[in-house]
Parts: structure tokens; sequence; C-alpha cells
């Protein structure tokens, strides 16, 4: 049984890239929890680092602990709903960069598997018939000796979709301690996913809006 140990990054302790009377943004680092979970120790994360600056800030969305880039917090609650419902009717457009296990049989395509969780295996998920739709875009940037250099845009926004995703067409993500074997997890010492676009109206002004955070694997 695999053990999570969290021990959150104090360098950067908070990124903030953007400021607003409705919006936050931040780029968060890898190995910071988004939110707090359960257990005491999990109390330090990025909406409560942000919280001690800004004590309206209000978690919209996730990425995973081990990810990094740009995220974005709310400031009040008709922002939050805005948000939210962006997000859930898919208006919000991501971009992430990832370093990928080995090399990809074409340089771009579509990845439409449904994914569940994995029961047995939680907080896993896995590839299920009977999962949730899940959509994601690639497209090779850079072949390299033993890997590959990924733009990935997910269409949905489901738990450990692209790691999933790359898992199942034989192209795990490297440093990936869920998903990849010894080899794959040894390959880097972090999870080489990061959230380097995020695209959204603004809640306030209705613009379209583009925040960036780049990244070099």
């Amino acid at each position: 049984m695999q053990i999570f140990t969290y021990q959150p990054p104090n360098i950067p302790w908070l990124d903030i890239r953007y400021v607003d009377r409705d919006i936050i943004i931040i780029n968060k680092p890898s190995g910071l929890l988004s939110n707090p979970g359960i257990a005491k120790n999990t109390y330090d994360c990025a909406l409560t680092r942000i919280q001690q600056r800004f004590n309206d800030a209000i978690l919209v969305h996730r990425l995973d602990c081990a990810t990094s880039g740009i995220m974005v917090f709310a400031r009040n609650k008709k922002a939050e709903s805005n948000l939210k419902t962006q997000f859930q009717d898919r208006k919000t457009k991501k971009t992430y960069i990832a370093e990928v296990s080995g090399h990809l049989n074409d340089a771009e395509g579509i990845i439409e598997l449904s994914l569940a969780a994995d029961k047995t295996n939680p907080p896993k998920q896995q590839v299920s018939d009977n999962g949730k739709v899940a959509i994601t875009h690639y497209q090779t940037l850079e072949v390299r000796a033993n890997s590959t250099l990924l733009m990935l845009k997910p269409v949905t926004g489901r738990t450990h979709q692209l790691r999933v995703h790359m898992l199942a067409i034989g192209n795990t993500i490297l440093g990936d301690d869920f998903y990849g074997n010894k080899q794959v997890i040894e390959a880097a010492p972090r999870l080489k996913l990061h959230a380097q676009e995020l695209s959204f109206t603004h809640p306030y002004t209705g613009k379209k809006t583009l925040f960036r955070s780049y990244c070099s694997f």
C-alpha cells in the first residue's frame, strides 16, 4: 500500500502572478496541495497560504499536488460561481507541458478514454467503459533520447486525467510515483507535468483573459 508523505516546499512560499478585485492567479509549485486534506499535516496548502494574505480567497479548481502551474482563485461568491460554471461547462482552456517516457506512434492526436475511480487503490483512477468521458489533445514538442516533450490540452477535467491517459497509451509522465514503474519514477525528481496556460472569461469585465507560467523540462 502506497503511503503519501506530505512535505510541501517552502521556496517559493507563494508565487502570486496577478491580483484584482475578483481573482487571484498563482503559479503553484510541485509538491503543494491545492487545498487542505483531512489530515492535520495537510493544512499547509495553496489555499491557506493565499488566505494568509487575502482572507477572502476561495478555491475554484484544483491541480494535483505533484503538478505545478497556473491556478485561479476567486475573491467573492459571485466570481466563484462564475468561474466554477466556466470550468463545469468546459469554457476554460488549459494547456499543460509534460515530459513522458518513450516515443509516441503519432506526433499528435486525441485520447478519448473514459475514466473512473479505482476502488481497490484509492485515490487512483483507471480507464473504464463505465467511467466518465475524458478527452485529451496532445502534440509533440520535442523528441528526446528516451522521452518526449508534449503539449497536452484536456477538454474535460477528470481527476488524474492526463496522468492516466498517458499511462494508457504507454507513455507515462516521468516522475509519476502514482502510475509509473520504478524506471519512470527514478527518471525525474518530480512529476514532469506543468499547467502552463489557463484561459477564461473574467467574471467582472467579461473579457477573455490568458495567464501563462513557462516551465522548462
